[in-house]
């Protein structure tokens, strides 16, 4: 590939906008900025008929070689619509006959099941799913431990209990889950379905559908599985389907049956073998061939109906099952989104190795010392009282549980596993769910993002990221659905080199609009189209032959050039209808509608024909053949067979590609004239098409049809050679003009970037559009402001590509240096350019250059090259991304940032389905992140310290009381309240405050973003707030221990009686010290801290009570005494002081941002308070 010079140009459109552009002198490859629609279409005449296919490829993202700068990238993992069709490779089904269908081939049935578990596999399923935690294996294997004579410690029981309860706990709530799968998967299968059985149609139910077998089903039913058309009730072999099941599309799709199945007297007789690619997950491709009355046809995507999809504006549809149950696509397709886990516990994991290392250093400090011990008193061993080594109940005298000096020392370490085993916290793993659940419900419950329109509110798809929404610092976002309605309003027209952009009216002449009257009914739009009056009038008039064709074949080239279906639907006055125009694009919906405001409105449409009303006048176009749009071409063609008896091709397209088969000799200075306005349109952030012509002599379109007919019965390549025989039909086109379509910026887009700028949250927006549309649209959502240098690369070679990234990082550095005069910086790159620097020794550079602009702005971009932006980061930083996008094409992107959301947008549910997160518009963003994210990561990541925090305060209290008993690991707390501790007396609090507590108020945190940024400096947690935790823990345990200890030292107290008094120190003291870390108190949070020191003391006076336990009675003899009550304050107090006085001493010397705006909140409510008590202490006048 020869490299091309690209030019550096420094353009200065004012005194503070400067842009610098790299691009290479090449002619821009720049798809179209209409999304067609992808449905696919039969054609016909009254002698001829044939098959338009569209064929496409799902490219498996976690491919093997998948290049995301690449072209070709991911191309091995085509599916078989791509690839020719082999006998290894494919089914074969013969038509009625499920017998001889599933005899050879070991086909599916039709029962699908989406549950997990069975009653025998369920027990030890969920067991060894839930036994992929570490910490629960090892709680295991201190259960097994403890069961051991020679290590037991704790009642055989209640050792068991912690790790059984939060098992339980889990096992109950999956089997809830997967009863209702269960049910579902019941109802589902139990549907019934009109099969063919002896020549008859009979009810049958679903799960016991054959492949082979004929269904007929009829309007608004559910189709059963996937089948291949044979007939409909429309005579042309129509069908009208709803995807909504299948892909969330409420838009109908048509499709077809061979007219060798139509043209068969009874349904019921037909016989035949389809021959087909085997099951796979391409929802919008299918490749096959029927074999029927000795003649071999081709089948296609507009052939087949899969499983889900609801039939409409169809009597009945009778079709062939090729693939069942399981093995349909919707099925195949149901595998969900790929798992994340967030940076937090990520994090968390690595502090848990750290207490597992402080674990084994206590447990090799008792055991070292209980050896030294040992090796002192080893003479006394035998008399000592409390050890008595030797057993002298029997005639020969044995050692006593003693096993040797090295054994015994080795049996210490595992007991004191076995003591100290909660410094592993269990309960921290079922908290963080139970938290992260109630996060979700108040996220759902928001009505600051509920969109009250379309009545959308937040959707959590995964709960396991909660907290990551605080730490965000990129966002990727897509533009088309994204930062704009997916709403497209036909503008501009430029119609033979005359630019229609003057004054507009709501009205057509007569009030209401433009309206068509046919059998006496009165039809208009759905969709109100403002026009151009100059334009009015003149097709109106048509004075001028010479300016009034092209105008009339330009709208006659909207009207036709589409796979839009209309549909009537009912007003409430009988007279008049209202015709809703269907389609998978809303780019093709807004041209139709806008051919209609002026005269051109299309109102039937059958697989042979269209009927337009043409200003009053009813016209029937036959559709003699269609080529659909597809990724290459970036156009679509229709050939119209006209009542004038000639034949016309209408084509509209992408500018770039259109240009290429425009004949510019003919009408030169019209295309000039239009590639300026397209460059207007472009300019102002509106979509653009181009719209050419010609005619077809007869000998033309004879060997157009012979060429396609050839085309579309291939078994080989037929969708190469059906591309092909497209291309070779677009040529030498006549311009008609060109369309500017307004997409619209949602609500309050321009604030929201604005507010996630300021939160220091980097946006990049990565679209498939224009680079002059983008930028206009960056401009209007304020991602671009005219104080930023702007940097452009277009290049379309690795060799300008690296040259222009060379001296685009000259400029960056130069910024840089510039101090507080500096120019934030926009990067601006088109797709081309980055398939030559992903995947390739340029991204290093690309990302040191993106790290220095505030602004990244990606046009013309592939769905791989969205995700490839997206690990760009991910792999050279630890900074969290967060994706957003409302399509298919943004599906990639969303699962490869660490959180992904989807807007329930115009196009689809895929996005949505793929997500982690979904809402209805990109301005929920900002309380979503500012808000809720900063709530969720304050709250988890000082939960995940708080747990550490008192589990090893009890477990410290055990070790020092190790170090006083000779290291024998006796306990002087009660075996039930160690078990209890975790479980009752301390979780409650934690999980209330992780859900409820709010360290700002949401007004604070939407007033000031920059306080965001608290998250994505990990304030919350991060080593040194962890490091501080256990030293401040060190220190409650040391207090807690050595209080009783001094206080009792010389009195007679009892083991038992002591370890009551430090188990309620420390329940207290942990809670209290929760308490005053708590921020917004309400009754909830003071229910559940001081429930748990209620609870925490009828625990203990009931196990005080039960004779048969150690301690009989121990509680009430103690707390009789003063100096019970005089030990627990002072231990209190003495604990939480340093403590106290650390916050204190940071708050007032060394505040954080979040502690200062917590300050002006309480100082705003002071305020407020006193001029209201001033205002109603006025004295009256």
């Amino acid at each position: 590939m020869t490299s091309d010079h690209s030019s550096y140009t420094v353009e200065m459109s004012s005194d503070e906008l400067k842009t610098v552009d790299f691009q290479s002198q090449k002619e821009k490859d720049e798809p179209g900025g209409s999304n067609s629609s992808s449905s696919h279409r039969s054609i016909s005449s009254n002698t001829w008929r044939a098959n338009s296919i569209k064929e496409v490829g799902v490219i498996e993202l976690g491919s093997k070689g998948a290049r995301y700068g690449s072209r070709k990238g991911g191309s091995s993992s085509m599916s078989m619509s791509r690839r020719e069709i082999s006998d290894e490779d494919s089914r074969k089904v013969y038509i009625n006959d499920p017998v001889k269908s599933n005899e050879s081939f070991d086909f599916s049935g039709n029962s699908v099941r989406t549950s997990k578990y069975s009653v025998l596999t369920f027990l030890p399923r969920n067991l060894f799913e839930q036994f992929h935690r570490v910490a629960y294996v090892y709680f295991l294997i201190i259960a097994i431990l403890n069961q051991l004579p020679q290590l037991a410690v704790f009642g055989r029981f209640a050792s068991i209990l912690p790790l059984s309860m939060v098992l339980l706990v889990t096992a109950i709530k999956d089997g809830y889950e997967d009863w209702r799968r269960h049910r579902s998967d019941r109802i589902e299968n139990n549907r019934l379905a009109s099969v063919l059985v002896n020549g008859t149609f009979e009810h049958k139910k679903w799960k016991d559908i054959q492949v082979g077998e004929i269904i007929k089903f009829s309007a608004n039913e559910t189709i059963p599985c996937d089948i291949v058309l044979l007939s409909t009730s429309d005579p042309t072999g129509v069908a009208y389907i709803q995807t909504i099941n299948l892909d969330g599309e409420s838009n109908l799709k048509t499709r077809y049956a061979k007219q060798e199945t139509l043209r068969s007297n009874e349904v019921e007789r037909i016989s035949g073998v389809i021959k087909c690619e085997k099951p796979n997950r391409n929802i919008y491709g299918f490749l096959g061939t029927m074999e029927i009355d000795q003649k071999q046809v081709s089948l296609g995507p507009s052939n087949i109906v899969l499983r889900g999809c609801v039939l409409k504006n169809t009597s009945w549809a009778v079709g062939v099952v090729v693939y069942t149950g399981m093995e349909t696509k919707v099925m195949l397709n149901n595998s969900g989104a790929q798992s994340k886990r967030s940076h937090l516990e990520d994090r968390m994991n690595r502090e848990i190795i750290y207490l597992s290392f402080f674990l084994v250093a206590l447990c090799s400090i008792v055991s070292i010392l209980a050896g030294i011990w040992l090796r002192r008193h080893r003479d006394e061993l035998d008399i000592m009282p409390f050890y008595r080594r030797k057993d002298y109940s029997g005639e020969d005298v044995d050692n006593y549980k003693y096993y040797g000096w090295g054994l015994e020392i080795f049996f210490t370490f595992l007991m004191s596993v076995i003591v100290f085993q909660i410094m592993i916290p269990i309960a921290l793993y079922i908290s963080m769910e139970l938290v992260r659940l109630g996060q979700a419900y108040f996220m759902i419950r928001d009505d600051n993002m509920y969109e009250e329109s379309t009545d959308s509110r937040f959707q959590c798809r995964a709960l396991n990221v909660n907290e990551d929404l605080g730490q965000v610092k990129y966002v990727f976002s897509d533009k088309t659905g994204t930062l704009t309605e997916n709403k497209m309003e036909f503008q501009y027209a430029s119609i033979f080199g005359v630019d229609y952009n003057g004054e507009k009216t709501d009205f057509y002449g007569e009030q209401g609009g433009y309206y068509a009257k046919v059998d006496g009914l009165i039809l208009r739009p759905k969709m109100a189209v403002q026009v151009d009056k100059e334009l009015v009038r003149l097709l109106r008039t048509g004075d001028d032959v010479k300016i009034g064709k092209p105008i009339y074949d330009f709208f006659l080239a909207l009207a036709s050039c589409n796979t839009i279906v209309p549909i009537l639907v009912d007003t409430a006055n009988p007279a008049e209808k209202l015709i809703d125009y269907q389609g998978e694009s809303p780019d093709e919906q807004a041209l139709v509608y806008a051919a209609a405001a002026y005269g051109f409105m299309l109102i039937e449409r059958t697989s042979g024909h269209i009927v337009i009303d043409i200003l009053g006048d009813r016209q029937r176009f036959n559709v003699l053949g269609m080529h659909e749009f597809d990724s290459e071409r970036k156009r679509m063609s229709v050939i119209l067979g006209c009542p004038d008896s000639t034949v016309k091709v209408f084509v509209k397209g992408a500018d770039t590609t259109m240009f290429t088969v425009i004949d510019k000799s003919k009408n030169t200075d019209v295309v000039t004239a239009t590639e300026s306005h397209l460059h207007a349109y472009s300019s102002v952030g509106l979509r653009t098409l181009v719209m050419g012509m010609k005619g077809l002599s007869p000998h033309e379109f004879e060997q157009w049809r012979t060429s396609y007919e050839a085309a579309t019965n291939a078994l080989m390549g037929r969708a190469r050679i059906l591309k092909k025989v497209a291309m070779n039909l677009e040529t030498n086109l006549s311009i008609l003009g060109a369309s500017g379509i307004e997409d619209k910026l949602q609500q309050g887009v321009p604030e929201a970037i604005e507010s996630l700028r300021m939160a220091n949250i980097k946006v990049w927006v990565l679209t498939g559009d224009k680079q002059e549309t983008a930028i206009s649209i960056g401009y209007s959502s304020r991602l671009l402001t005219s104080k930023m240098t702007q940097i452009i690369i277009n290049n379309n070679s690795t060799e300008s590509c690296r040259r222009s990234l060379e001296e685009a990082l000259i400029i960056s550095r130069k910024a840089t240096t510039s101090g507080e005069n500096a120019k934030p910086l926009a990067l601006i790159i088109d797709g081309t350019s980055l398939v030559y620097i992903l995947d390739s020794e340029l991204e290093k550079q690309l990302f040191e250059l993106a790290s220095k602009c505030a602004v990244v702005l990606c046009c013309r971009v592939a769905p791989l090259q969205k995700a490839g932006i997206v690990m760009l980061i991910k792999k050279r930083t630890n900074d969290l991304t967060l994706a957003i996008g409302d399509g298919a094409n943004d599906v990639s992107m969303i699962q490869k940032a660490d959180v992904g959301i989807g807007i329930s947008g115009q196009e689809g549910r895929q996005a949505v389905m793929a997500s982690d997160f979904a809402m209805a518009q990109f301005r929920f963003l900002v309380p979503l992140l500012l808000v809720h994210g900063h709530w969720n990561y304050q709250r988890m990541g000082y939960m995940i310290l708080y747990n550490f925090y008192r589990n090893a305060v009890f477990v410290l209290v055990l070790f020092w009381y190790a170090l006083y008993t000779a290291f024998t690991l006796s306990t002087a707390i009660n075996e039930w309240n160690s078990v209890l501790y975790s479980v009752i007396y301390t979780s409650v609090p934690t999980i209330v405050v992780g859900i409820l507590d709010k360290d700002l108020s949401r007004t604070s945190l939407l007033k000031y973003p920059q306080l965001y940024g608290s998250g994505q400096k990990q304030e919350s947690y991060n080593g040194k707030l962890f490091w501080l935790t256990i030293a401040d823990t060190v220190w409650q345990s040391v207090v807690v221990f050595f209080v009783p200890l001094l206080a009792y030292r010389k009195t007679d107290v009892d083991g038992s009686s002591i370890g009551d008094l430090w188990t309620l120190a420390v329940v207290f003291l942990v809670n209290l010290h929760l308490a005053m870390d708590v921020n917004t108190w309400n009754w909830i949070i003071h229910a559940s801290i001081w429930g748990s020191c209620v609870a925490t003391i009828i625990c203990v006076i009931i196990i005080d009570v039960i004779p048969i336990l150690p301690g009989y009675w121990a509680i009430f003899h103690l707390a009789g005494d003063g100096k019970f009550w005089v030990c627990l304050i002072a231990i209190i107090v003495a604990s939480l002081v340093p403590r106290f006085v650390v916050k204190t001493l940071v708050q007032h010397y060394g505040p954080s941002d979040i502690q200062i705006a917590g300050e002006a909140e309480k100082l705003e409510d002071q305020i407020e308070l006193r001029n209201a008590e001033i205002e109603m202490n006025q004295p009256q006048r």
